[in-house]
C-alpha cells in the first residue's frame, strides 16, 4: 500500500499499522525510513527479513522529541544531553547505553542503542501520533543505495511495506551523523548531515572520528 500524500488522516493510519506490528516507511531530512514498533520483537524481525538486513547490524530508534531520551537510554551522559538540546530535531544519532525496554533484536545484541529525533514534519508527526519509539534503518533492501523520495522506497520495497508515507524529497539526503557517547573522548561513527566541528562546539571538546561496527540510516 502507498499514500501519495501523507494527510493527517494517513499519518493516524500510519499510526495504528505500527501498533498493529506493521511497517510504515516514512519520511527524515535525511532519508526514508522503514520503521517498526521498536518494542514489538516481531515487527523488527519482520523489518530486517525485507530489508534481507544481517541480525547483527543494529537499527535506530526514532523518537518524537529530546525528552524521551532517558526513556530510552540508561546512564545519559552529560555531553548527549546536551548533544540532544541543541541538534535534536536534527541529523544526529546519540549512541547510549540502552534501556532495558530496548529489545536485542534492536540492538544487534549490544547493550547500546542508537537514539535520533528526525527533524521532518511528516516523520515528526508520525512519532507523535505512534507515541514510541520507532526501529527504523533506511527503507531499501540492504546494501542498496539509501532512498530519498517515497517513488525510491516504492521501486525497491513495493509490496512488502504496509504504508508508505510521501513528505516530498529529503532535504538533507544523506545519512545522520553518529556519536557514541558511552565513551571519553567522544567517537564519530559515522559522518553524516552533521559535521564534526558542530560537534565539538557544542560540547566544548575535541572529537574521535572512527570507523566502527555497521549501524544503519537514518
Amino acid at each position: 500500500m502507498s499514500g501519495s500524500q501523507a494527510s493527517p488522516e494517513l499519518i493516524a493510519e500510519a499510526a495504528d499499522i505500527l501498533r498493529r506490528g506493521g511497517l510504515v516507511a516514512f519520511p527524515t531530512e535525511t532519508v526514508y525510513g522503514l520503521g517498526c514498533d521498536a518494542e514489538n520483537v516481531d515487527a523488527v524481525r519482520r523489518l530486517f527479513a525485507v530489508k534481507g538486513r544481517p541480525p547483527e547490524h543494529p537499527v535506530i530508534v526514532h523518537l518524537a522529541d529530546a525528552s524521551a531520551l532517558d526513556d530510552w537510554g540508561r546512564d545519559v551522559p552529560p555531553a548527549a544531553t546536551k548533544l540532544a538540546a541543541a541538534v535534536w530535531p536534527g541529523p544526529l544519532t546519540l549512541v547510549v547505553h540502552r534501556a532495558s525496554r530496548v529489545p536485542d533484536v534492536v540492538t544487534g545484541g549490544r547493550e547500546t542503542v542508537g537514539l535520533r529525533v528526525p527533524a521532518q514534519p511528516v516523520g515528526l508527526a508520525l512519532l507523535e501520533a505512534f507515541g514510541g519509539g520507532i526501529a527504523a534503518p533506511s527503507a531499501n533492501r540492504f546494501g542498496r543505495v539509501s532512498p530519498t523520495t517515497a517513488a525510491d522506497v516504492r521501486a525497491d520495497l513495493g509490496d512488502d511495506v504496509d504504508l508508505v508515507l510521501d513528505g516530498g524529497p529529503c532535504t538533507v539526503g544523506v545519512e545522520s551523523t553518529i556519536v557514541d557517547c558511552t565513551t571519553e573522548p567522544l567517537r564519530v561513527l559515522r559522518l553524516g548531515g552533521l559535521p564534526v566541528e558542530a560537534i565539538e562546539q557544542i560540547v566544548g571538546a575535541p572529537v574521535v572520528v572512527t570507523r566502527a561496527a555497521p549501524s544503519a540510516a537514518p
